[in-house]
């Protein structure tokens, strides 16, 4: 797979959700690429963050404005006048979705409706990538990975708000922005894990939680099954899909999976094992007592089309993405420089694809 760096340099790109953990590696890797970026994300919602570590804010035109507002985000993207963009801006976590639903749906369904809103009367823009969630699909329970033509659908808030944010692009694209010249692509991805993400019931920063404080870890689902991957891994098929949207226009200008290989698709429970080996503690996990939200058992995604059509291929392992995190963890516990070390995951992922053309 090929990243045209020289694309990217003086490329006025705008992310939403700039601040949140996908947005801020995102930032970080199209300044590295010399990429103007542009951002539009409510404040960090944890203590930690690794917007706060990394200093996005150093790198980034960044402008704190919830989507929700519509006549704030218009007002904005007259003034960025963006050629790209990535709306990456959300209620990302399923259990917030059973405890705020309100709040789940404004953000995911009427925030993806302004920024699709202000986008079409934006003379200068030419690409969208559109970031929902694996969770979009009408979930059956099946083991086989789920296809980017299979139903959309969704058993709790937050699923079904990502279903919702798709009928919502298929229309605008459909409606407005063929017409508009823009063409926009919505992607699917996995489970992403990397350095930095301190999100409330997530798995990693959890366990590494639990871990600093000599904790037992507790498992909600340690059965379930989830297609974990590096976060560098869909942000490449991002960029990637994002260049042949602005070349080539609406060729692209449909729905993507980023996933990993079948075999890096794991149990909660194993990535748990895995993770408190690789920081030479054992592993004391129990599952979490009490009734849970309802939360799928197997989730895969088929990537065999952005395989064949991107040449978009993942590149780490489970393996590698939780040495990563592991490596970033410890030199934030070191207190060095996060900025430098995330732009030192960038470019060793960098090289390796790189290396894989030769």
């Amino acid at each position: 797979m090929v990243i045209h760096k020289d694309f990217w340099k003086g490329r006025k790109v705008l992310i939403t959700g700039h601040t949140g953990f996908k947005g801020s590696w995102l930032c970080l890797w199209l300044n590295s690429m010399g990429a103007n970026v542009y951002g539009i994300g409510l404040s960090p919602q944890t203590e930690h963050s690794i917007y706060k570590y990394a200093r996005i804010a150093d790198i980034v035109d960044s402008n704190i404005s919830d989507i929700r507002h519509f006549n704030k985000i218009k007002e904005l993207f007259d003034q960025i006048n963006p050629e790209i963009l990535f709306h990456m801006a959300a209620q990302p976590l399923v259990r917030v979705s059973y405890s705020n639903p309100i709040e789940t749906y404004e953000t995911n369904i009427l925030g993806t409706v302004n920024i699709l809103e202000a986008s079409r009367n934006c003379e200068s823009l030419k690409a969208i990538v559109n970031i929902t969630s694996d969770k979009c699909y009408e979930n059956l329970e099946i083991e086989r990975g789920y296809k980017e033509n299979e139903p959309m659908g969704g058993h709790d808030p937050y699923s079904s708000s990502k279903a919702c944010a798709e009928l919502v692009s298929a229309a605008y694209r459909l409606s407005f922005l063929k017409k508009e010249g823009i063409a926009m692509a919505t992607a699917r991805a996995g489970n992403v894990i990397g350095g930095g993400d301190w999100a409330k019931d997530r798995l990693i920063p959890d366990v590494l939680n639990a871990l600093e404080a000599s904790e037992d870890i507790q498992i909600r689902n340690p059965d379930a099954v989830r297609p974990w991957q590096h976060v560098l891994e869909p942000l490449s098929g991002y960029i990637i899909l994002a260049e042949k949207l602005f070349l080539e226009g609406n060729k692209y200008a449909e729905g993507w999976n980023f996933g990993p290989n079948d075999d890096d698709a794991k149990s909660v429970s194993w990535i748990v094992d895995h993770l408190c080996k690789s920081l030479s503690q054992d592993s004391k996990w129990k599952k979490q007592a009490g009734e849970h939200p309802h939360e799928a058992k197997h989730l895969k995604l088929d990537i065999s089309k952005a395989k064949k059509y991107l040449n978009w291929n993942p590149s780490w392992t489970i393996k590698d993405a939780l040495f990563l995190v592991v490596d970033w963890h410890k030199a934030f516990l070191q207190k060095e420089d996060m900025q430098s070390k995330s732009i030192e995951h960038i470019n060793k992922y960098s090289d390796l694809i790189s290396k894989d053309l030769d």
